[in-house]
């Protein structure tokens, strides 16, 4: 099949055209080099897989950049972190724009890196795996966010996407798109490279355990984290189950959704949700073997949460924004109702709540949101409208601030 045109190149190719330096960020096998290839043909390439080239970084990176001559693409930055220090010497020599673009496969541990050596010198951006849009060459690029003002540019190029599940199971992996490669084969060789290539750098630990943990993870995607149930099933202690998310989620396997924080609420739950990026990945470990299977299973509502969610966060990644501070979720006790509450999706911009349901379901009704006037409580913000995202055919206004939304919309 032909190269997928991705949704963020038109944001990457202004950021570097404005900054000294570049870093794309983004889990194994999502495209970040392919991206920058394609990009940018005049530029040479260095992969910092190879070990003599990191030697050479360490003992004279001088000579390096002698033998790597900018326009530069620096591969893998996170397996030598000291070339970072070595950058910021050579960005604060030169006023030129664009000369070097980065990629890693460690987002949190190359952030820290950046924010110590490139701070006001690099550009971040994110690469996901696939959206929807790019697999179906929908141009529209705006984040997500359930206003009359979205709705309408949205509805100037929508496209049907079939049976979703097809999708959902198969995942969104560009390899799966790009070629023929067979699910199984993928994922198994996706799996096997990664604890061997980037859990075996991090820590020491059995392959077989940490397939375990992985495959107990998949199995909760959608669900409020909780270290000590996970550490039981395994027999790992508490913490160690704490250290073992958190390269997960540095590496691009699974997101953290935070609840949102507010003095006016009153929280029951603290812990973050769960979710595995792409489900095919998550699908693969909890071996769903086929679309069909997955459909009618007991995990089809968390499976297409999960998928939602991913998509959302990929609207906002896309666009280069920094969705940390614009989603999050909701669940508490309301002491008029006497009951759990929660909004699967709270989304922040501009002072505004936006209170967001994902349903698996083609007959929504009002009362799946039953929990948003809570947002009304937080006095020094106003509740928007909501929506509810799930399988109805056609846009469905519920109330004059409430309305369903099929999947083509996000």
């Amino acid at each position: 099949m032909a190269y997928i045109e991705r949704a963020i190149q038109k944001t990457m190719e202004r950021r570097a055209k404005n900054s000294k330096c570049l870093l794309l960020t983004g889990a194994r096998q999502v495209g970040k080099s392919t991206l920058l290839k394609k990009t940018y043909p005049n530029y040479r390439m260095v992969t910092l897989d190879d070990e003599f080239v990191r030697s050479q970084i360490r003992t004279d990176s001088n000579l390096f950049f002698l033998n790597h001559p900018s326009p530069l693409i620096i591969d893998e930055v996170q397996k030598e972190p000291s070339i970072l220090e070595a950058l910021k010497i050579r960005l604060d020599k030169s006023e030129q724009r664009g000369q070097f673009l980065l990629t890693g496969s460690q987002k949190l541990e190359l952030m820290k890196g950046v924010s110590e050596s490139l701070a006001g010198r690099v550009s971040l951006l994110e690469l996901d795996p696939l959206s929807l849009r790019e697999i179906h060459g929908v141009g529209f690029n705006q984040h997500f966010v359930p206003t009359e003002a979205y709705i309408s540019e949205r509805e100037k190029e929508l496209k049907d996407y079939g049976d979703i599940w097809t999708i959902i199971h198969k995942g969104e992996y560009p390899e799966l798109y790009d070629t023929e490669r067979e699910w199984g084969d993928f994922y198994a060789s996706y799996v096997a490279t990664y604890i061997e290539r980037d859990i075996n750098k991090l820590i020491t630990v059995d392959s077989v355990m940490f397939l375990r943990f992985m495959t107990a993870v998949a199995a909760r995607t959608g669900s409020m984290l909780d270290y000590t149930n996970i550490s039981t099933e395994l027999g790992v202690s508490a913490p160690t189950v704490k250290t073992w998310i958190s390269i997960l989620e540095r590496t691009g396997i699974i997101y953290l959704l935070w609840p949102y924080s507010s003095n006016h609420l009153k929280r029951i739950i603290k812990a973050p949700k769960i979710y595995f990026r792409d489900t095919g990945l998550a699908c693969y470990l909890t071996r769903w073997l086929t679309p069909e299977t997955l459909k009618v299973s007991a995990v089809n509502g968390s499976m297409f949460e999960t998928f939602m969610v991913s998509e959302i966060l990929k609207t906002y990644a896309n666009e280069g924004l920094d969705y940390r501070f614009s989603v999050s979720y909701y669940r508490g006790k309301d002491k008029s109702a006497g009951s759990d509450n929660e909004i699967d999706l709270i989304i922040e911009e501009n002072g505004i709540l936006y209170p967001v349901e994902i349903k698996m379901t083609a007959t929504p009704k009002a009362v799946m949101s039953s929990a948003n006037p809570i947002l009304d409580k937080v006095l020094d913000k106003k509740r928007g409208p909501g929506a509810i995202v799930c399988l109805v055919e056609e846009k469905l206004y519920l109330r004059e601030n409430l309305v369903a939304l099929p999947v083509r919309y996000v």
